[in-house]
């Protein structure tokens, strides 16, 4: 690059000497007006010269800083072109180097994390089921017993105090389900996801239809947990910014990949939710995969979200 950038420079400079020694050009003192115009169009050329040379060397600069500003740390795979100068070149590779190295650590230390707090969801759900809930059943209980009073008031406040206490009962086992999927490690990826898709039809607003395949139960556990988690953020997203719409599920297993389809008929996404925690918790999700997550969305023409994801991806140490 620096013998570049002298190569140029010395160009233009030969350049304007070889004009004033091969040329009857002169310059008279004092200077005229004619002398005078004919030096500033020298330099007018001399610096246009100089400045397009000078912007085709740095071309390829440009463009390096250019595809370096592009890569997306929750979008692996992008990278630089590398060759052109051998300066250029060698830093292209040592960037694309650096890249892959922060793409492994952020996939090893983000799946940790996850890890980690699926446990801690799972302890928490447990707890809640386990000491929350028999407490809220127990009261239940007891006040089917007042309600079966023979004085009115105490009949009527026992009865509103049992349709509370069954709301929250009802509450916490949404709670629950929420924090562990329930019947994902026993039943299997496909029956999640069918009791996901109709408590979002039930509860959520929406009409939801959904045609999948049968994905052996012997699927990593990390992979159905992640398609799991996908699909849930999509429905909610759904569920909150287009109550009502219509959305299809499709998942299809071939081969050694899962592929997680999820499209409603609402408004499309904007720019202020395109940068939102939901779109980036599930770009998260499928870096610890090493999954391809796609978004396409417009104006008032829906959004699809597609997950592929490995049946059998590289494990990632976990905690």
């Amino acid at each position: 690059m620096f013998w570049k950038v002298f190569a140029v420079n010395a160009l233009v400079l030969i350049a304007a000497g070889l004009i004033l020694m091969l040329t009857p050009a002169t310059v008279s003192s004092p200077i005229t007006l004619r002398e005078a115009a004919a030096l500033v169009a020298g330099l007018c050329a001399v610096l246009v010269l100089n400045l397009a040379l000078m912007r085709r060397a740095f071309a390829p600069l440009s463009r390096l800083m250019s595809g370096m500003a592009s890569v997306d740390p929750l979008q692996p795979g992008l990278r630089v072109e590398e060759g052109g100068a051998p300066e250029l070149g060698a830093l292209a590779v040592s960037f694309n180097a650096m890249a892959d190295r922060l793409e492994s650590e952020r996939r090893v230390s983000t799946a940790r994390l996850l890890a980690a707090q699926e446990q801690e969801r799972g302890r928490i759900a447990a707890e809640l089921h386990d000491e929350v809930g028999q407490h809220l059943t127990v009261l239940l209980l007891t006040l089917d017993r007042f309600a079966a009073a023979t004085d009115d008031r105490i009949r009527r406040d026992a009865e509103v105090a049992r349709e509370l206490a069954r709301g929250s009962l009802e509450q916490l086992r949404d709670l629950v389900r929420g924090l562990r999927p329930p019947g994902l490690d026993e039943l299997g990826l496909t029956a999640a996801l069918t009791a996901l898709t109709r408590q979002a039809s039930e509860r959520g607003g929406l009409t939801v239809s959904r045609q999948m395949d049968r994905v052996p139960l012997d699927t990593d556990p990390a992979t159905a947990l992640v398609v799991y988690r996908v699909a849930q953020e999509c429905l909610t997203n759904a569920a909150r910014h287009a109550p009502g719409a219509r959305v299809t599920l499709t998942l299809t297993a071939t081969g050694d990949q899962l592929v997680l389809r999820v499209r409603d008929d609402g408004p499309g996404i904007s720019a202020t939710v395109v940068d939102g925690n939901g779109i980036r918790f599930m770009r998260e999700r499928a870096l610890t995969l090493g999954a391809s997550l796609q978004i396409e969305s417009g104006p008032q023409s829906g959004t699809e979200v597609t997950l592929i994801a490995p049946t059998a991806p590289d494990r990632v140490p976990t905690p």
